[in-house]
């Protein structure tokens, strides 16, 4: 071996003391394995190297997997924390007027919602002052709205929640705000045998926010939790 091949003395003795190290780098292994391969020459076949070479593919893909999982979970985690926080700070007003003005402001806050919207189906013409005093937050309709406004009058099979895209909001729900919602979860409630059914609406100026692609585990516990709170007021 002529001295402008030989190796430099102090890399090989590290080497030689920490082979670890070479078997540990990846890009240095695949380097020698092809320093291999040209030294063979080109009518050899490294099986054992295309065996390798599988494996690493297959054990990329396992890792982003596995990275996939765990990106899931704490996203998952994450969401539940936020409907739990939620649903507990829903809990915590022992007036009615206190209870929906905290679902337009603490509420949407922690849920991360640019606009929620309550909306009561009734026969009446007019709401009353007391109503008429939460029109931030709270809207009545006519009834058949609830079922009109999420199907759009198809007759679809109902769902409890469904999450949408829109080009922008209902200006009879969102006012102001509507024409920067882009998308929407609807989640209908249930007031029990002889009252007409409601809906809550979370409108977010994020179009991703909200998509028929994501879960609606959580949504449809909180619109659960949330009904049987307001049934509590409505009694």
């Amino acid at each position: 071996m002529s001295s402008q091949t030989r190796i430099d003395d102090r890399l090989r003795e590290t080497i030689i003391a920490k082979p670890d190290i070479v078997l540990e780098d990846l890009d240095l292994m695949r380097a020698l394995v092809a320093a291999n391969e040209r030294a063979m020459g080109s009518n050899i076949i490294d099986l054992r190297g295309i065996a390798m070479e599988r494996l690493e593919a297959r054990l990329d893909r396992l890792e982003e997997t596995h990275r996939s999982v765990i990106a899931a979970a704490y996203e998952n985690l994450a969401g539940t924390n936020q409907i739990h926080r939620a649903i507990l700070r829903l809990l915590d007003p022992v007036d009615f007027e206190p209870f929906l003005h905290d679902l337009g402001g603490e509420v949407a806050e922690i849920l991360r919602v640019d606009a929620m919207r309550l909306v009561l189906e009734s026969e009446e013409a007019e709401p009353d002052a007391a109503l008429a005093r939460l029109g931030d937050v709270l809207t009545v309709a006519v009834p058949g709205f609830v079922a009109h406004y999420v199907d759009h009058g198809r007759g679809a099979p109902s769902r409890v929640v469904t999450l949408r895209q829109i080009q922008s909001g209902d200006p009879e729900l969102y006012g102001e705000k509507a024409e920067w919602i882009r998308s929407e979860a609807c989640l209908r409630l249930d007031f029990g045998r002889g009252r007409l059914p409601g809906l809550l609406v979370l409108g977010a100026e994020d179009p991703h926010q909200f998509t028929p692609q994501h879960g609606t585990d959580l949504m449809g516990f909180f619109a659960g939790v949330f009904e049987r709170s307001m049934r509590r007021w409505l009694a």
